[in-house]
């Protein structure tokens, strides 16, 4: 009798726990992991504009009545360091979901975890073919479109404007390399074998990749895929330039193109640079007086005015935060795990203040993928200037 009063009485105290993350004793606990030192720490803006931006929900009222207690820790993108930050924040900080944290490695070393335990994975930032695995992986969804998708959409510029291209690729060897390769052959379908005449990759922990440029340049190859990522991108585009190579496209990631890494290679080097987009430049002229981006702009002005407004770090920690708000205020009064993954798994046609026009944001139980359209734009020196149409990779 007295074992069984002391299981129940365990069994309650995991209930009330769980009620405790559920409804937040009037909080909502947010965590997430970031690189805010190490080879990626320019994408710690993200996380800082988000505290910010959850400052600034708390000063208005917060989410429908409930205040939110952001928790956003250093992982140096490094998976045995997110691996304990996650444990850390879900076991001592009583997090209710994990937000927005990035890198492929990184997640993927505790999504098997944060699934075991019934805690969100929100909104991944890394475009990995893997998150969007609604039946192994109900409790994770991705908040990028997809390296192969963007991989089709690069690849599918090519055959349009030069059918008769070489190509050189150079790829991170990894995950986010092979997606990102994955999609642009596919898309290259049979001329793949006889367009892509050089492939090389490079390991994360490698100090240059000017080996590996020089090989490509050898090639012949007239334009360049570089699947890169943090100082990788601008060790390539100052390494092409250094080594007098003028690919006529040269094409990086999105999440490769922000300023903080066009910078180090010099802004003249990257003039021509081809990348893609779902969120509009804050810095092109033609957002000006768009509502979204003013509001932007307010919001910077107010909660961070010493940012640097041309690093597009800052614009894409507000405007995932949007999304999760979306999120959250359709979340309404029951702020259990299970019901934050149902409204999350049930979006329709959501315009975000950032999102380009023509774009939306619509999710199902079957299909977690909320971003499936993009546009091309090209870097002319000072700013990124969006071309053609919205694309998707059907």
């Amino acid at each position: 009798m007295k074992l069984a009063a002391a299981l129940i009485g365990l069994s309650l105290l995991a209930l009330a726990s769980d009620g405790a993350h559920a409804e937040g004793n009037g909080e909502i606990r947010i965590g997430q992991t970031l690189p805010y030192s190490g080879p990626a720490s320019g994408f710690g803006a993200i996380g800082r504009t988000q505290e910010a931006f959850f400052e600034k929900v708390n000063a208005e009222g917060g989410i429908n009545g409930r205040k939110v207690t952001f928790i956003t820790l250093d992982d140096a993108y490094s998976p045995p360091k997110t691996v304990e930050q996650t444990r850390k924040l879900v076991e001592q900080d009583e997090v209710l979901m994990m937000f927005g944290s990035l890198g492929t490695a990184t997640n993927s070393a505790v999504q098997r975890y944060l699934n075991g335990k019934k805690v969100p994975q929100l909104f991944v930032l890394s475009g990995a073919t893997k998150w969007a695995d609604p039946q192994k992986y109900p409790w994770t969804m991705p908040g990028m479109a997809a390296y192969e998708s963007e991989g089709v959409v690069y690849a599918k510029h090519v055959l349009r404007t030069k059918p008769d291209a070489k190509i050189a690729i150079l790829s991170q060897n990894d995950d986010f390399g092979r997606d990102y390769v994955a999609g642009f052959k596919r898309a290259l379908g049979a001329k793949a074998a006889s367009m892509i005449v050089a492939e090389q990759t490079y390991e994360t922990s490698a100090p240059t990749i000017s080996s590996q440029l020089s090989t490509l340049k050898a090639s012949g190859a007239d334009v360049l895929f570089g699947v890169v990522l943090g100082k990788f991108t601008s060790q390539m585009i100052k390494g092409v330039a250094e080594i007098g190579w003028k690919p006529e496209l040269f094409f990086v990631p999105t999440s490769a193109s922000s300023i903080s890494f066009l910078e180090p290679a010099g802004l003249d080097n990257a003039v021509g640079l081809i990348s893609s987009s779902n969120q509009k430049d804050t810095m092109d002229p033609q957002w000006a007086s768009d509502p979204g981006v003013k509001e932007y702009f307010s919001f910077m002005k107010q909660y961070m005015p010493n940012a640097d407004l041309s690093n597009s770090n800052y614009a894409a920690g507000y405007h995932y935060a949007t999304l999760l708000m979306t999120v959250l205020k359709a979340c309404k009064d029951d702020f259990s795990r299970d019901n934050i993954m149902r409204q999350a798994a049930s979006l329709k046609e959501v315009k975000l203040p950032l999102l380009l026009p023509g774009m939306s944001v619509t999710t199902g139980p079957d299909d977690y993928l909320p971003f499936q359209q993009l546009q091309l734009r090209r870097f002319n020196g000072k700013s990124w200037v969006g071309f053609g149409d919205v694309l998707d990779d059907r």
